[in-house]
């Protein structure tokens, strides 16, 4: 039966489509820390739109006095800040209404953690963004990983500083785009000390304090891994299935042979080591291979070599099943496995011609799949 139109679900649905079709899009550019050439990179990126001409303009950008940065902004159309008196103070913040009054294709937005002076439409900066982009403008921004709120803790620990400025990790869920900017600990450092970060009178206190080598590695190591984490939601939602580049994901398939089964966690181990790559121990437990009915050295040696496969950073998986096969097959779908290994059969000709409706199973399954199956001896 066609659906009726007038239905709400429906026309909300449309709507919803619209309106996702009419938003700006959203362009991060994340950082380590303070220095490492995100404001730079925007600017950059505003003149290369310029000159293709796309519509851009600054709506907020915080150069901190440095040189190269602020030369940058040159050429380019500056929305002014608009001027608050807060405590008796003359304050300047981003202009929102002439953001989105001006309209622009693109804006760059800076300091996307910031907190708004009491008064302001929004308390946060990246509530301003989000209504920006809801207006179909699109928007590039940059902000500090140490800013992300589900990091707070973790980066506090490593600083040794409070971060009271955050940002949801909604923001970076829904952003179209995302640029890690990165720099080696050495490189950050040489910048700090060339003045290129802060004035002279701050460079002795910081390298005490926040830019110290082990602190920057650390932050250095986090922003890469958020970034690529984003990159995976990215390619699991937008890439379709069928042509995805699937990751490499090994699965182990081991008995209570435990030589065999040794040889399978080692060989298997170096492969993902290369690759980089999450694998799994399985060990399908038959109702004839109970522990009340194998020997007891056998039991001894299977914890042994559960305890290896730990030891060389694989999950260890235990089912009882009397289809082991089939138990396999579901593993390797359940877990999206690209490689299943297991150990040459201890068996002559004639017992591998008996059992070939095993194999012949197993191959037919894993073929549909695009999983590869390696016979390790």
């Amino acid at each position: 039966m066609p659906q009726d139109p007038s239905n709400g679900n429906s026309v909300k649905d449309f709507i919803d489509l619209v309106k996702k079709s009419r938003r700006g899009k959203l362009k991060v550019y994340i950082g380590m820390s303070a220095g490492v050439g995100k404001t730079y990179r925007m600017l950059q990126e505003a003149h290369a739109l310029k000159r293709n001409g796309i519509g851009v303009q600054i709506g907020f950008v915080e150069t901190h006095n440095r040189t190269e940065t602020h030369a940058l902004l040159a050429g380019l159309s500056v929305i002014e800040r608009r001027k608050i008196f807060y405590k008796g103070k003359e304050l300047e913040e981003m202009d929102l209404q002439a953001i989105l009054n001006s309209h622009p294709e693109v804006v760059v937005v800076d300091e996307l953690a910031h907190s708004n002076i009491e008064g302001s439409k929004n308390s946060k900066r990246w509530q301003d963004v989000f209504d920006i982009l809801e207006a179909g403008i699109s928007v590039i921004t940059a902000v500090n990983i140490q800013h992300l709120e589900s990091l707070n803790e973790e980066i506090e620990e490593i600083t040794g500083i409070p971060i009271t400025e955050r940002i949801p990790d909604k923001i970076l869920e829904t952003a179209d785009e995302i640029v890690n900017i990165d720099l080696t600990a050495d490189e950050l450092i040489d910048r700090l000390k060339d003045g290129k970060i802060y004035d002279s009178s701050k460079i002795k206190r910081a390298l005490e304090n926040f830019f110290q080598n082990d602190k920057i590695l650390q932050l250095r190591e986090i922003a890469l891994k958020e970034v690529a984490h984003y990159l995976e939601r990215k390619i699991d939602i937008e890439v379709p299935r069928q042509i995805k580049l699937r990751p490499e994901r090994f699965l182990a398939c081991i008995s209570t042979n435990a030589e065999t089964a040794k040889i399978v966690i080692r060989k298997t181990a170096r492969l993902a080591s290369y690759y980089r790559s999450p694998w799994i121990v399985l060990y399908v437990q038959q109702s004839s291979e109970s522990m009340e009915r194998i020997k007891l050295d056998k039991q001894r040696h299977l914890i042994n070599n559960f305890k290896l496969a730990i030891e060389l950073g694989a999950e260890v998986i235990k089912l009882k099943s009397d289809r082991i096969t089939q138990t396999i097959i579901q593993v390797a779908e359940e877990r999206d496995i690209t490689t299943i290994c297991i150990g040459k059969p201890h068996l002559n000709l004639w017992q591998v011609i008996l059992k070939t409706t095993v194999f012949n199973e197993l191959l037919k399954n894993i073929a549909a799949r695009e999983t590869d199956l390696v016979i390790l001896s």
